[in-house]
């Protein structure tokens, strides 16, 4: 990923900083934004003091100037003007996962999925079309639960489902590659912390920026079998 530059939102948490992590590594400049400034800063710093090229941007999704602000900024953070790769990790989840069934969740918590998860994936990646390089690709992680219909996951199943809808559309509407990466079920908080620790499907994300087929990615959900598949 030398001369790449890439823009993770949700960068100072969960699979947003383990991706963050794995793209530096690589060589990539990295730009992450994330809604607490501290974490953000300090998230930065350890880019940096890693060897990498980082900088990074307080930005909450539901907000579109701040993330105008964060693409623009990582337009110019690269040795070459432009953002080559871009995850929309930011995410949130209002409850304990599994027991947030959908005919007993409110609407503030409908309401903040659903921005925070679906428009914020939106508004994410309409914010970097102006600053997309030739070849550029755009990763949204998602996960079953987007598909399976499986019970307790309420409004934040549907969130997730929106975002690939919206992963989709900018496929078919855009000369860009633009997908959705399920790493199964990831450690972090939206997940109660069980699952796979996210530095071990950190990879799969450097993969599918880099070494996979456009049109395996392009519109398409690509899974754990996919990656490993491709890989070994």
């Amino acid at each position: 990923m030398d001369g790449t530059t890439a823009v993770v939102t949700g960068g100072t948490r969960g699979i947003g900083r383990a991706v963050a992590e794995a793209f530096a590594a690589d060589g990539a400049t990295v730009v992450v934004g994330a809604r607490n400034a501290e974490e953000v800063t300090a998230t930065v710093d350890e880019l940096e003091r890693a060897g990498a090229t980082a900088d990074g941007h307080r930005t909450d999704v539901r907000d579109e100037y701040d993330v105008e602000r964060l693409t623009e900024t990582a337009a110019r953070a690269g040795t070459a003007s432009g953002i080559d790769v871009v995850v929309p990790a930011a995410g949130v989840y209002h409850g304990e996962p599994g027991e947030t069934p959908t005919d007993d969740e409110s609407y503030a918590a409908f309401d903040d999925h659903w921005r925070t998860n679906g428009r914020g994936a939106y508004a994410t990646i309409r914010e970097s079309l102006p600053h997309l390089t030739d070849g550029a690709r755009v990763l949204v992680p998602t996960g079953a639960v987007a598909r399976d219909g499986s019970a307790g996951y309420g409004s934040y199943a549907i969130s997730k489902a929106t975002a690939e809808a919206v992963a989709r559309g900018f496929a078919a509407d855009t000369e860009y590659v633009v997908g959705c990466l399920d790493p199964g079920i990831v450690a972090t908080e939206l997940s109660g912390g069980t699952g796979r620790d996210p530095a071990s499907v950190a990879p799969m994300f450097v993969w599918a920026a880099t070494e996979a087929a456009p049109e395996t990615v392009d519109g398409e959900i690509v899974g754990l079998r996919e990656w490993k598949g491709t890989t070994r």
